[in-house]
């Protein structure tokens, strides 16, 4: 968790970075940013609280970390704090040069430099890369003689940041600790932030592996489960539910003993551990059978796990438990399909 009650703005630079493709152009500064501390305050606020989340990633690169650009040119502040405005420049061309995609728009590239964010209950440092792309309309009203006048302009909204990364000095020898937001652009054709410019990859701790764990069951339970054995989507439910119960009431993962407990049988169990294997595989990936599991990821991947039957585009059944209570059959009369759900009490 990030707190910012002792954090100060110790340097901002800001560019304009433009789409290189359509020929926007790069703007750069010659100097830091120069603010006073009500403007200081309302940045610190637009660039930090849109960070809430548990899921860190850390920098990359195939050929070494060293050949990450922006690992390089932050190590470079870090080490020196005298450079924060040349490596600033030289993170500017990189995202500039990065910038060819369409749906990349042009905007305003700030580089700051924090004092004393509060990370897990300890202070540390950090540098921040954000870019604003849309911009709002508002409103300015003030007196005019007897009466108002009101007069438009286009902003930043300070609540909504487009995109950002925070990089704390710490893990440097892993890739230093990131994290990372972009806010209009998720799909995959357009993550040039993440993939591109950044160039990083999940920090592989408990929301790590919890995540993909959830991925992986629910993976099974969808495509490997109707495909081996005669299972119908009451027990897809079914056992959806029981992982749910899983992950949300038990502190730690394993795999035995989530087999145990959620598939049961010894074929399903069997099935499911060469299913992990093949998940794996096709993802490029390798998943711990052991960890603790965090509940932020739970929350996240809350969705996963909801069991709804769809029935044409009529009617959709939510199964929350009692699998025995729903029964299917066939309406000899119309030919048509039927679920029969038994119930004590109406709500």
């Amino acid at each position: 968790m990030i707190n910012t009650e002792e954090t100060r703005i110790e340097a901002i630079v800001l560019h304009k970075v433009g789409n290189k493709s359509a020929g926007d152009g790069l703007q750069l500064s010659k100097e830091v940013l120069q603010t006073d501390e009500a403007i200081r305050q309302l940045l610190l606020h637009y660039f930090v609280t849109p960070f809430k989340v548990e899921e860190y990633f850390h920098f990359h690169h195939d050929s070494g970390l060293h050949m990450n650009e922006v690992y390089s040119f932050v190590s470079s502040i870090f080490e020196d704090s005298d450079a924060f405005l040349d490596q600033s420049i030289d993170l500017a061309k990189h995202l500039y040069e990065m910038s060819t995609h369409p749906k990349i728009k042009a905007g305003e590239f700030y580089v700051v430099y924090f004092k004393d964010l509060i990370l897990d209950g300890e202070l540390i440092d950090a540098i921040g890369l954000f870019k604003s792309e849309n911009k709002e309309t508002y409103l300015k009203v003030y007196p005019s003689g007897g009466s108002y006048e009101i007069q438009s302009d286009d902003g930043i909204n300070i609540n909504k940041l487009d995109k950002g990364c925070l990089i704390f000095n710490s893990e440097a020898d892993d890739g230093y600790l990131v994290a990372a937001v972009d806010n209009l652009n998720r799909n995959a054709d357009a993550r040039f932030w993440f993939d591109d410019f950044l160039q990083i990859r999940q920090k592989e701790d408990a929301y790590f592996h919890t995540e993909n764990a959830i991925t992986m069951c629910k993976s099974f339970v969808a495509q490997k489960l109707p495909e081996e054995f005669e299972t119908d989507r009451p027990d897809q439910a079914e056992m959806l539910n029981d992982s749910a119960a899983y992950f949300k009431e038990n502190e730690n993962f394993d795999l035995n003993d989530f087999a145990e407990q959620v598939m049961r049988q010894p074929d399903l169990i069997e099935s499911f551990k060469e299913y992990k294997n093949e998940f794996e595989e096709n993802n490029d990936l390798e998943l711990a059978e052991a960890f603790d599991i965090s509940q932020p990821a739970v929350k996240k991947k809350a969705r996963f796990f909801k069991s709804v039957i769809k029935l044409d585009k009529n009617f959709h059944i939510y199964i929350h438990g009692k699998r025995e209570y729903v029964r299917k059959g066939t309406d000899p009369e119309t030919g048509l399909n039927f679920y029969q759900l038994l119930f004590e009490s109406e709500a």
